[in-house]
């Protein structure tokens, strides 16, 4: 007999929920921040009133312990507000280098308090020293090049770059010519001149990669004869742009000397001997100074050498002088200049302060006095074609109101294009910039020290 088979039901099994232990928790390890710092790229910043694009300074901040975008930068305290404000400082950027502005109120000087403040309520701060100069006409259209107040002559880089020369020393600056500021790079041969004194350096000009340079060849503003200034030197560029570098080439005194011998061969036309007599002041209406340097339409050997000082006549209305001087390469291997006919040419009573040519043989004159008051005399621009028999044309009156004299002109646009720009370059050496009663070029601080640029629009 069969057992009847048994269905296995299944087992619930039921599981209690076993109680969690609570571990005993340790208070938190406190996080501790170091003190802020706070550093410049410069101590010493300058502005203008009304300025475009001035220059600024790099502050670089950091703390331990905190990541550097938790930290703020801001101005807290002005000693002169006339000058700048404290809301007048901007500072830019969130990473540990930022950019710090001012836009200046008033002319003068005045010291910034820039602050950091960090995590954990920690600060740190800093002072500033800032200067303002006056508002100047076309200001949307001018830049300030920095340590250096005497821009005297200036040569194009390339890539927005220029090659600007000082008559107050002999440091050749490359500066960026769209922004104001510092220059990026400098250069300075008188050492390997074996001069000691300033070559009062005056006119410039670059075929392919050789820069000539010319002192004034002029003496002193007390009439003495300093050999220095009778150099003329040649640098080769390499590179262009930011990347630009410049070696010397070679020099010359000679040019002075042949200059007043090829004068005095021709019945002392020009007084050149007399002008550059000992103890005669270069900037007199028949002194001996020259301030341009560029070569005759199509020639690599032919140079213009432009002068200020004298005028010929030597009197009021007189004409400005150009003498050419055929061989000027070849001065900087030993040989005598040689001359061609010299050029009188009519700038309504002003002289040559800077001479530049393009490839299309279209020349620029800077015209100004000869006399040294260089911050209310008259100045014009004129065009030219380079050649002897022609006359140059005014193109622009230039504006005299501002601080600065018209010394430089780096490169020459098609003068014929509608619209066509040209930079102009200022020697502001003589110049009050911060109404302290010192001239530019005592000030201690380069940073202070300051050429002014400015786009002019010619058609």
């Amino acid at each position: 007999m069969s057992r009847p088979s048994r269905r296995l039901l299944p087992l619930a099994v039921a599981t209690a929920a076993l109680p969690l232990l609570a571990l005993p928790v340790g208070p938190a390890a406190a996080v501790t921040y170091g003190t802020p710092t706070i550093t410049f790229s410069a101590a010493y910043l300058s502005g203008a009133v009304g300025a475009t694009g001035d220059p600024t300074v790099t502050v670089t901040v950091a703390q331990s312990g905190a990541p550097v975008s938790s930290l703020t930068v801001a101005a807290t305290a002005s000693t002169r507000t006339a000058v700048a404000r404290t809301g007048d400082v901007t500072v830019t950027g969130t990473g540990s280098a930022r950019t710090l502005a001012v836009a200046a109120q008033g002319v003068g000087y005045t010291d910034l308090t820039v602050k950091v403040t960090g995590l954990g309520g920690k600060t740190a701060s800093r002072t500033l020293h800032y200067a303002a100069s006056p508002a100047v006409q076309f200001s949307a259209d001018s830049r300030y090049l920095t340590g250096s107040s005497d821009a005297s002559a200036a040569v194009d880089a390339g890539g927005g770059y220029i090659v600007v020369a000082d008559d107050e020393s002999n440091v050749l600056r490359l500066y960026d010519r769209n922004a104001s500021g510092a220059p990026v790079r400098t250069w300075d041969f008188s050492s390997a001149l074996g001069v000691t004194k300033e070559i009062d350096i005056e006119g410039a000009t670059r075929v392919g990669n050789t820069v000539y340079w010319t002192g004034s060849l002029g003496n002193n503003k007390d009439g003495e004869i300093k050999t220095a200034r009778h150099t003329v030197f040649a640098t080769t560029v390499s590179g262009s742009g930011a990347t630009t570098q410049l070696s010397l080439a070679g020099s010359s005194t000679a040019l002075r000397g042949d200059l007043i011998a090829w004068d005095r061969a021709h019945g002392d036309r020009y007084g050149f001997a007399a002008g550059s007599a000992a103890g005669q002041a270069p900037k007199q209406i028949d002194g001996f100074n020259v301030e341009g340097l560029e070569f005759a339409p199509g020639s690599t050997t032919t140079a213009y050498v432009g002068f200020r000082a004298p005028l010929t006549p030597a009197v009021t209305g007189g004409r400005a002088l150009i003498v050419p001087v055929t061989n000027f390469p070849s001065l900087l291997s030993g040989s005598h200049a040689t001359f061609g006919e010299p050029i009188e040419l009519d700038l309504g009573g002003l002289s040559v302060r800077d001479l530049r040519r393009n490839a299309l043989g279209q020349y620029l004159i800077v015209a100004g006095s000869w006399a040294a008051d260089d911050n209310s005399d008259p100045y014009a621009l004129y065009r030219w074609d380079g050649r002897p028999g022609s006359q140059p044309v005014k193109v622009l009156d230039l504006p005299t109101a501002d601080a600065g004299g018209w010394e430089a002109v780096a490169d020459v646009p098609d003068l014929t294009a509608p619209g066509a720009r040209v930079q102009l370059i200022t020697d502001d050496g003589s110049a009050v910039l911060y109404n302290d009663g010192i001239e530019a070029k005592d000030l201690t601080q380069p940073e202070f020290k300051k050429s002014r640029t400015t786009w002019f629009t010619l058609n």
